[in-house]
C-alpha cells in the first residue's frame, strides 16, 4: 500500500511534467494554459457492470503502485466473474496519482475510449515491472506511448490526447476533488456503497459485497 501525494507534491510534479517527454513537437506542454474561450475539459468515470446493480464500488488505484498491480492480477479478475458480469455490482476505476509518471498513464488509457480503457488498465498493470522502472523520463514516456499504440490508439490521436493540457489539469482537478470527498490516503482504496475500505483479499472483498447485496435485496 502506498501514500498518494500531498496536494503541494501534486503540484510540483504538475509543473514539472511536460507533454514534451511524450511528444517532443507538443505545445503547449502539460499543464499549460489553453485559450481562454476554450471549452473547459471534463472527466468521464469509467465503469464496467450494470448501471442498475444494487452495489457500487469504486476503486482508487495508481498506475505505479505494485499493490494495486496486484489486486488487478490476483483479485479483480473473480470480483469481476463472480459480481461484476452477474450484475450485481457496478464498479468505476479512478485513477490517483503519486508522481506524473501516474498522470502520464492515465491520460494515455484515458485516450482510447470506454471500449478501451479497462483493457489498457490490464496491460499497464501487467507490465508495470517493465515500463515504470525505467532508468529515465524519456525511457518511461517511450513505454508508455508504445502501450497505447499497441492497444489500438491511432498515433495522431494519441499525440493529441498527450499534449492536452485541459485535460491533464481537469484530471488532477479531479483526483484533488475524489482525495477530499472521499478521504482516501493510500491505494488501492475502495468505496463500497459510500464506505471506504484499505486493500482486501478477495475472501474479505465477497464478504463485504455480499452483505450489501443481501441488505439491498
Amino acid at each position: 500500500m502506498k501514500r498518494i501525494l500531498t496536494t503541494t507534491a501534486l503540484a510540483a510534479a504538475l509543473a514539472a511534467g511536460g507533454s514534451w517527454f511524450l511528444n517532443p513537437n507538443a505545445q503547449p506542454p502539460m499543464g499549460a494554459a489553453s485559450a481562454q474561450d476554450a471549452t473547459p475539459a471534463t472527466v468521464t468515470d469509467m465503469v464496467l457492470g450494470a448501471a442498475d446493480a444494487p452495489v457500487t464500488v469504486i476503486e482508487y488505484g495508481s498506475f505505479t503502485c505494485p499493490h494495486c498491480a496486484a489486486f488487478d492480477e490476483n483479485v479483480f479478475p473473480q470480483i469481476k466473474e463472480d459480481y461484476i458480469d452477474t450484475g450485481k455490482v457496478k464498479f468505476i476505476f479512478r485513477e490517483a496519482y503519486f508522481n506524473k509518471y501516474d498522470m502520464w498513464a492515465s491520460m494515455m488509457a484515458r485516450c482510447g475510449g470506454e471500449m478501451k480503457y479497462y483493457g489498457i488498465v490490464d496491460m499497464i498493470y501487467s507490465t508495470q515491472d517493465e515500463w515504470a522502472r525505467q532508468s529515465s523520463e524519456q525511457g518511461v514516456a517511450d513505454a508508455i506511448r508504445k502501450m497505447g499504440l499497441q492497444a489500438g490508439i491511432d498515433k495522431d490521436q494519441l499525440d493529441a490526447c498527450m499534449s492536452d493540457g485541459d485535460q491533464l489539469q481537469a484530471l488532477v482537478g479531479w483526483y484533488q476533488e475524489n482525495m477530499t470527498r472521499d478521504g482516501f490516503n493510500s491505494t488501492p482504496s475502495f468505496m463500497i456503497d459510500g464506505e471506504l475500505n484499505s486493500n482486501m483479499s478477495y475472501d474479505e472483498f465477497a464478504e463485504k459485497l455480499d452483505a450489501r447485496i443481501e441488505a439491498a435485496n
